[in-house]
C-alpha cells in the first residue's frame, strides 16, 4: 500500500468534500480515513489515502489537487506518508 496524507483548508462552502472525493474516485485513489471539522466558518479536512492503484502519477495528483482547490476556494496539499512521517519524527 502506498499511503498519502491530503489536507484541505479554507472558508467553508457547500461541496468541498464532494468535489475532492469525486476527483479522487475518478483517479482510482482510495480514501482510507477522513476527518473534517469546521471552526468559526473555516473548513479543515485530513484524509489518509491509498495511491497504489492511482490512475495518475503522484506529481499529477499534486498539481491537479491544487487546481481543484483553486476552483473551490481552498488549499489542498498532498504528502506521501513516508515523507510526512520523517518530517514529524522527534
Amino acid at each position: 500500500m502506498k499511503k498519502a496524507i491530503i489536507t484541505v483548508v479554507g472558508k467553508d462552502t457547500v461541496g468541498i468534500i464532494a468535489k475532492v472525493c469525486t476527483y479522487l474516485s475518478e483517479n482510482k485513489v482510495n480514501v482510507l480515513d477522513i476527518s473534517q471539522t469546521i471552526v468559526s466558518g473555516y473548513f479543515n479536512m485530513m484524509m489518509i489515502v491509498d495511491l497504489e492503484n492511482s490512475a495518475v502519477s503522484y506529481d499529477t495528483l499534486v498539481k491537479e489537487l491544487e487546481t481543484v482547490g483553486e476552483e473551490i476556494g481552498v488549499i489542498i496539499k498532498i504528502q506521501l506518508e513516508d515523507i510526512f512521517d520523517m518530517m514529524h519524527r522527534i
